[in-house]
């Protein structure tokens, strides 16, 4: 059994540790214990993973219950499927928290061994690379913890194949009609978070910019169906071939979408990650709410840019006092230049 909760970028961050799992015990039937999304833009893992027989099953787990019934009627579940381990995979969590897992799941529970529980006050401390001032990525993060079990090598693109099926890439194909033969540049707007959000205006110059100085690409935008006002808005100035695509398609359609793409565009986000996944370069407009270098893309081919303001690290989903100034101070000229780098590197 796999613990991990999450939504979509939650999900995607650990695919690594996923195709270690699988690797480490092939005949075994894994099952991942996870929460359903408590937000209309937070796809559920099942959505995430489809048939990439990553994991063969799920068990619910209700975020933040304290209620007696939930948590037993939970424990006989796992009592019933009777794993031989479990593999934790959680977020970062303070020693009690952990303390109280590791009760729940070997007392209640009945699980006789646990991988990557944290142990220590560092274990569930971040710090960062004097040399760099970067934090340690989560999917490393969560590499480590597991080490026990093999190497989940975060590093290497095949680490993070959502293992597309055919059915998957033909609905992008379709989705994307005329565009699909054309240069894509994939922008994804829209968040769930006041925190990520760096405006629809700024979108709209940005793209108005690209449109006119790419002419031959077509740009695509992609999201849940929360987004799409923002995505027509964001498109309104496009002259050259544009496609809204939000709400249109699944998680793993919307992947199929960005293997299409150039260029992915967007804040921090669950996208973003899909992106990454796939091997395209990203450009993103990130908030400083989350510590530089946990939750960037995969891979060294991206632009992030991040100011990194004194209140840096304030994990809000909604900033008031400080206006997201973190956000409000990346400019249009900044991010079309991330964009300029990176396509020019493609020629």
């Amino acid at each position: 059994m796999i613990y991990r909760l999450g939504s979509l970028g939650d999900t995607l961050v650990s695919l690594p540790c996923l195709h270690m799992i699988e690797r480490a015990f092939p005949q075994s039937e894994r099952v991942l214990l996870t929460n359903f999304p408590v937000h209309a833009k937070s796809p559920a893992a099942a959505a995430v993973l489809g048939d990439s027989g990553l994991v063969h099953g799920y068990l619910r787990y209700t975020v933040g219950t304290r209620s007696p019934t939930t948590l037993l009627r939970l424990a006989l579940e796992i009592r019933r499927f009777n794993p031989d381990v479990l593999v934790y995979l959680m977020p970062l969590r303070g020693l009690k928290a952990v303390k109280r897992d590791r009760r729940f799941f070997q007392w209640a529970a009945g699980v006789r061994r646990i991988v990557g529980l944290p142990t220590t006050e560092a274990d569930v401390t971040r710090k960062p690379d004097p040399s760099t001032g970067m934090y340690e990525a989560e999917a490393r993060r969560l590499a480590r913890g597991v080490a026990d079990l093999g190497n989940a090598a975060p590093d290497d693109l095949a680490s993070w194949d959502l293992r597309l099926t055919p059915s998957e890439r033909q609905m992008a194909r379709t989705a994307l009609g005329d565009l699909a033969g054309r240069p894509l540049l994939v922008c994804g707007p829209g968040t769930k978070m006041q925190a990520k959000d760096w405006g629809q205006q700024n979108w709209r110059e940005l793209l108005r910019r690209i449109g006119a100085g790419y002419p031959g690409y077509g740009i695509v935008i992609v999201g849940a169906q929360e987004d799409s006002i923002v995505g027509e808005f964001a498109l309104n100035d496009v002259d050259g071939p544009k496609l809204n695509l939000c709400g249109r398609l699944t998680p793993r359609q919307t992947a199929a979408v960005l293997e299409h793409a150039s260029i992915f565009l967007g804040p921090d986000s669950g996208p973003m990650h899909l992106a990454a996944c796939a091997g395209v370069p990203c450009v993103i407009a990130f908030s400083a709410r989350g510590l530089p270098g946990v939750w960037y893309p995969a891979g060294q081919q991206h632009r992030i840019v991040y100011h990194q303001v004194s209140c840096f690290g304030c994990n809000l989903e909604i900033c008031t006092v400080e206006a997201r100034r973190c956000l409000t101070s990346i400019t249009v000229d900044e991010m079309a230049a991330a964009v300029d780098a990176v396509l020019s590197r493609s020629k």
